[in-house]
This record gives C-alpha cells, structure tokens and sequence, in this order.
C-alpha cells in the first residue's frame, strides 16, 4: 500500500529537505520502503545519512507547497534523537533508517531505487482531521503538479479542472488556497 506522506532528510552539513512521498507501507506500518526518484535531493540525503522521517499529516497546504518546491523548513521541524528532524505539526511520525538498497547506484538504472527501512523511533502528536473530499483532492492536485515532464502541463490542468469542483464544493479555506497555489504553479 502506498502511504501518501512527507519526508523529511537532511544532509552532511545539516540542511533539511521537506518533499511528498508515497513509500510503501504494509497495513500495520512496521515496514515502510522509500522510492525517491534518483534526481531528488531525497535521493542524495539518503544516500549520504540513510536517515529519514515518514510524516502521516492531513495539512494539504503543507503537502502542496513541499510539492511545487515551495517550502523552507525554518520554524516546521524540530531534531529528533539528534539525527532526524521531524515535522513540528503532523499527525504522526517515522524516523527510519536505510538498511538496503535495491539496486546499485552507479549503474542508474532505475529512476527510483528502492531503500528498506528500519522504523528506529516513532511518535503521534494529534488526531487526524478525517476523511475530506476536499483534502484528497489537493493531494491529488499537488501529486499531479509534480508531473509536469511526465505528462505535460496541459493534461495536468485538464486533469485539476474536476478536482477544483470538489475542493470548491467540499472544502475550507486551507484546501483552496492549497490548490490556488498548485495552479499558480502550473502557469508559471
């Protein structure tokens, strides 16, 4: 299964990258695999710390600004254990460890290498919201907006266009201006 979430890593020297993630996650949530395209700077921080944190949140306007690279994450994570950083607002929280990866990654031969991880220390801040029509669609909206060289800007409003009617219909505040965001984003 597939968890939308977001990952926080950090390099070398400290600097820390917030990016939207699906990792793959069985129903109990004691295995979680990461798949960070290999061009990302996921991809380097993990292979330079093999550390992570997997954050379940229902703040859509958080997923869609780390979506279109529009987020600095001064005042939204805190250290964990002196090796993570986490999320100071979500609902719950992973903090992983690399402890293989699938392929090897001087030959590049798959965009996405897989890394298994080890959950090393895990917590949960607050309740999540609940499910929102509204709040599925901008997650929807921001993993559309991050395909852009895949499918065209184009294809990628036509597809938002039914999913402004349902954050139009169902949702709040938050999940407009999140989706105002990711369309400002597609016209550049």
């Amino acid at each position: 299964m597939i968890l939308e979430s977001l990952v926080t890593t950090r390099d070398l020297a400290g600097r820390v990258n917030i990016a939207p993630m699906g990792p793959h996650v069985n129903a109990s949530l004691t295995s979680i695999t990461l798949k960070p395209f290999r061009s990302s700077t996921t991809f380097a921080n993990l292979r330079e710390t093999s550390s992570a944190v997997v954050h379940v949140t229902d703040d859509v306007a958080l997923l869609a600004a780390a979506a279109i690279g529009n987020l600095d994450s001064d005042g939204l994570v805190e250290t964990v254990l002196g090796r993570w950083s986490k999320l100071v607002d979500c609902c719950r929280w992973f903090a992983l460890s690399v402890t293989r990866w699938n392929d090897d990654p001087q030959l590049g031969t798959n965009p996405r290498p897989e890394a298994s991880c080890e959950i090393v220390h895990r917590g949960e801040q607050r309740p999540m919201f609940g499910l929102s029509r509204a709040k599925h669609a901008v997650v929807e909206a921001a993993i559309l907006a991050t395909r852009i060289d895949m499918i065209g800007r184009d294809e990628v409003r036509a597809q938002m266009e039914p999913l402004r009617i349902l954050i139009d219909k169902t949702g709040g505040v938050d999940e407009r201006r999140a989706l105002d965001s990711l369309e400002a984003f597609l016209h550049g």
